[in-house]
């Protein structure tokens, strides 16, 4: 149920309320948190989204899994979340959370997808990179790992992407094969 304009507001009234409670950074913390288990445990995606579950029991799982771990207002935030039969939209709601936060602070995601994981100092050295030859002054760096790339990166930010893979390169000459370019230039 991807739905972008409930979670934008969702998102707009916590953090309107995390603002006025001075408790916007650990309102972020839970958020991410949120979306760590989210993005690991499909399983954990697929109760909340499940229609055969009720909101009460899918409220207690929530708790469980966030008890102690998330603060006061990210729980009363989740309550009403379940109370009004909107848990299934929490994934998209702490997205679109993060995204207003990073927006408020000035901060840019940028997405950097391998074949391998990188380690700490390459990381370091793209993220100063890429602070030195863009105009933005905060990054939050996202790697991910996609074994079909076979080699290189793709690099993602703000809705545009540099592709260097292998994969992209076999695709381009396999491309040349498919449409005969070579064969035309000999005859």
């Amino acid at each position: 149920m991807n739905n972008p304009r409930l979670a934008t507001r969702y998102a707009k009234s916590i953090i309107d309320l995390a603002i006025e409670k001075d408790q916007l950074d650990a309102v972020y913390d839970d958020m991410n948190f949120i979306l760590r288990i989210c993005k690991t445990n499909p399983d954990f995606v697929a109760i909340l989204r499940s229609p055969v579950i009720k909101p009460t029991s899918k409220g207690k799982i929530i708790e469980s899994v966030t008890k102690e771990r998330v603060c006061a207002l990210t729980t009363a935030f989740i309550k009403l979340l379940v109370a009004k039969t909107r848990e299934l939209n929490l994934p998209e709601i702490a997205e679109a959370f993060v995204d207003q936060y990073n927006k408020i602070n000035n901060i840019h995601r940028v997405k950097i997808s391998t074949a391998v994981p990188i380690s700490d100092t390459l990381k370091t050295a793209i993220l100063s990179d890429v602070l030195g030859n863009t105009p933005l002054s905060s990054i939050d760096l996202e790697t991910v790992v996609d074994q079909s790339l076979i080699g290189g990166f793709i690099l993602e930010s703000e809705g545009r992407s540099i592709d260097a893979s292998i994969l992209k390169d076999l695709k381009e000459i396999k491309m040349q094969f498919l449409n005969n370019e070579y064969l035309r230039r000999i005859r």
